[in-house]
């Protein structure tokens, strides 16, 4: 479950900004965690709940942003929906695509007291 270790990953960017800016509390943490980012949203959402226990987090509010998939094809120039990240162009069925959008995996913002 990988899921885990980048809840704890968050929580180690967590402590740290709040240490910089001084802070003995986290009111908000915004998270973007892409459709393709190969995130399980229930294991990640349980990490969650087990991991912040007892720590800065602990009382936080928590938003994630999901951003949906997008690609371009690098055959037929078209931008499109992306669900899965190996599905083909649908407008040329080439699987050579750019995916523009999807993949995020990052801390957007921390509301500290």
């Amino acid at each position: 479950m990988h899921e885990l270790s980048i809840v704890m990953s968050i929580l180690d960017i967590a402590k740290s900004e709040a240490l910089k800016a001084n802070a003995s509390q986290i009111n908000e943490i915004e998270l973007e965690i892409g459709t393709l980012s190969g995130i399980d949203m229930d294991s990640f959402n349980f990490a969650w709940r087990e991991a912040i226990r007892g720590t800065i987090l602990e009382n936080s509010n928590r938003i994630v942003f999901r951003p949906q998939g997008k690609a371009s094809c690098l055959g037929c120039d078209q931008s499109f929906d992306l669900v899965n990240r190996f599905d083909p162009c649908p407008f040329c069925n080439s699987h050579f695509i750019n995916i523009i959008q999807g993949k995020e995996l990052k801390v957007k913002a921390l509301v500290v007291n």
